[in-house]
């Protein structure tokens, strides 16, 4: 008989447990209770009906995958495998997925799921994207196969018949959310103006695809308006709340969705009506104004005013041609006076009264003092009709009686 230690029998315990193939994969059926959602992010609790009770543990990875929030006292279906905390020598159930179980809680994951995301402002109008008027390509998300497809052609061909395009998915049970969300992204890549999203009626399980936060997410999203039609018109669903507009039924989404005929034409008719009466009133003013315009100015009087304007033309250019004679005769008369007062100054009229004006002969500087020259230094002499060329033989000063070699020059 072997002897084990309390660590080695509880090891061996586990793996007698998980290597049970029936009891690493199973669901579970049972209420909440003793819930603690500890800062690490996991989640410990009892799972128990009327007659027992097993320990769960969910850990963080798996809560984030959670499309609910679990509670105290919520009835609720758990995925895991069978485990065993060998610290402790318990054995519990390790939780890898979790659903709320009926319909009361799926009510209540439906309310959890719509106040978080109207807390972060998924339904704000202000995210509201506008219908537009008049679309030339509707895309349809829906089964190609349910009542819903046929509802929304039958209603588009009678009111305003535009391209359709559907893309296919999945609206009920596994992979639907995950169907409908590719559908949303197929149709954004494409040039449709607006996507109708519904399906027909059904349980509320039945519409729960529409309900998932991811598909929530994809339709706010969408770069093109979504219209939400799922189930009949006493039927909300999380994608109506986020959707740019709700429609009750899939009939009433086509009918949002593009405009009427008979009454489009009509209000053509009335434009068209309008513009013509418009144009009428605009000739006949215009008209009006041009009579108008024609008996004030006659052609002889406008004539008149022709002749009238070219004598004052010619009066103008006369009065112009005038004031610059004027102009110029007293700049003239200005111009003999500068050049009188110019004369009077010049050296030449000096020279024609017999002076002459002595300058160096190397360069030309006037000589205004004996003091400049020196004896048999050469200077030129400026007359009126030449110069002299001379040479001092010597100075006499006017101040004294003192010379320079007793010659003049």
């Amino acid at each position: 008989m072997s002897i084990y230690t309390v660590s080695q029998l509880n090891e061996h315990i586990k793996q007698v447990l998980t290597s049970d193939p029936q009891l690493s994969q199973v669901w579970v059926r049972g209420e909440i209770s003793n819930l603690t959602k500890h800062s690490s992010g996991h989640n410990y609790f009892t799972l128990k009906d009327g007659n027992a009770q097993i320990s769960c543990v969910s850990f963080r990875m798996t809560n984030r995958t959670l499309k609910f929030e679990p509670e105290s006292s919520m009835k609720v279906l758990v995925f895991g495998t069978v485990d065993v905390y060998t610290v402790r020598g318990q054995y519990q159930l390790r939780v890898l997925d979790m659903r709320p179980d009926g319909i009361g809680e799926l009510y209540k994951a439906y309310e959890q799921l719509r106040n978080r995301l109207q807390e972060e402002g998924l339904f704000d109008v202000i995210h509201k994207k506008k219908i537009p008027p008049y679309p030339s390509k509707v895309g349809v998300i829906t089964s190609p196969t349910g009542a819903a497809i046929h509802d929304i052609l039958h209603v588009l061909k009678r009111r305003f018949p535009v391209d359709v395009l559907l893309s296919p998915a999945i609206v009920q049970g596994e992979n639907s959310a995950e169907s409908i969300i590719k559908a949303l992204g197929s149709l954004n890549q494409t040039d449709v103006d607006v996507i109708i999203l519904g399906r027909g009626g059904g349980s509320l399980e039945d519409l729960w695809s529409f309900n998932e936060e991811v598909v929530a997410r994809a339709i706010f999203e969408s770069e093109i308006p979504v219209i939400s039609a799922v189930g009949h018109e006493t039927d909300y669903t999380i994608s109506d709340f986020v959707a740019d507009v709700r429609a009750p039924t899939p009939s009433a989404a086509a009918e949002i969705a593009v405009p009427e005929k008979t009454s489009l034409t009509k209000h053509m008719e009335s434009m068209l009506s309008r513009m013509q009466q418009a144009a009428i009133h605009i000739i006949a003013d215009r008209r009006h104004h041009i009579e108008f315009l024609y008996s004030r100015i006659e052609p002889e009087k406008f004539a008149e005013i022709v002749r009238r304007d070219m004598q004052r033309v010619d009066e103008l250019s006369s009065r112009m041609d005038m004031a610059f004679g004027r102009a110029m005769e007293s700049r003239y008369a200005s111009l003999g006076g500068l050049a009188g007062r110019l004369n009077a100054v010049s050296p030449l009229n000096t020279l024609e009264r017999g002076y002459s004006i002595a300058l160096k002969s190397d360069d030309h500087a006037v000589i205004r003092s004996v003091d400049d020259v020196k004896t048999d230094e050469s200077v030129d002499v400026r007359l009126i009709d030449g110069t002299l060329e001379c040479k001092v033989m010597g100075t006499r000063s006017e101040k004294g009686n003192k010379a320079e070699n007793g010659s003049r020059s």
